[in-house]
């Protein structure tokens, strides 16, 4: 059995040996996740927010969140951080989800799921020169971190971009996160975002 890595050390040992503030694309799952984790990274990159969501459903809901996480980087003043929108491609969640839409929320259609936002960004990040890809996933107490950082090691290796680790809940994250939340009075849904997890 192998010893639990613990990523977001992994994390503290990246960011202590950079010299630069290297750009990363970051994907956000929503608003009120990327707050603690914007505010943590902040210091050590230049961060571009990519929202690329294809699970959530049904459209209107996609949408204000998507507006939620605009007006957190427009009221942030701790630091410049730009937006990177993406079309709502619902049609390739729909794809990977399909045959699990049974599965039980933490199971193998979360995981697709993962893969599919997490890949896009690694895409995009390549695609315009940014030095690191990364994800706000983490930050969730719903959500299996090892998995998460998995995922982004197999992807960094197969697209050849570096890839950020991370356990964002950790140090109280998740709980900064609420707070974060109370201060810009962000929406907080109460679901992961498609369908099949709300019911």
């Amino acid at each position: 059995m192998q010893p639990k890595i613990n990523y977001q050390k992994k994390l503290e040992e990246l960011v202590s040996t950079l010299n630069t503030k290297p750009k990363l694309l970051l994907h956000s799952c929503c608003g009120p996740c990327s707050t603690q984790v914007i505010d943590y990274l902040k210091d050590y990159f230049e961060i571009t927010v990519f929202y690329y969501n294809p699970n959530i459903e049904p459209l209107e809901e996609y949408l204000h969140r998507k507006r939620e996480q605009i007006r957190f980087l427009e009221e942030y003043k701790e630091a410049k951080i730009d937006f990177l929108d993406c079309d709502y491609d619902h049609e390739a969640f729909k794809n990977v989800a399909k045959g699990l839409e049974e599965v039980p929320e933490g199971g193998a259609r979360c995981n697709k799921c993962f893969y599919l936002r997490m890949k896009k960004t690694a895409e995009v990040a390549k695609e315009n020169n940014f030095e690191y890809f990364g994800t706000t996933l983490t930050v969730s107490p719903h959500k299996n971190s090892t998995i998460i950082n998995e995922i982004g090691e197999h992807i960094s290796k197969e697209l050849m971009i570096p890839y950020i680790y991370g356990d964002f809940k950790k140090h109280d994250g998740y709980k900064k996160s609420i707070e974060f939340s109370k201060i810009y009075n962000l929406y907080r849904q109460d679901y992961c975002g498609c369908l099949y997890g709300k019911e």
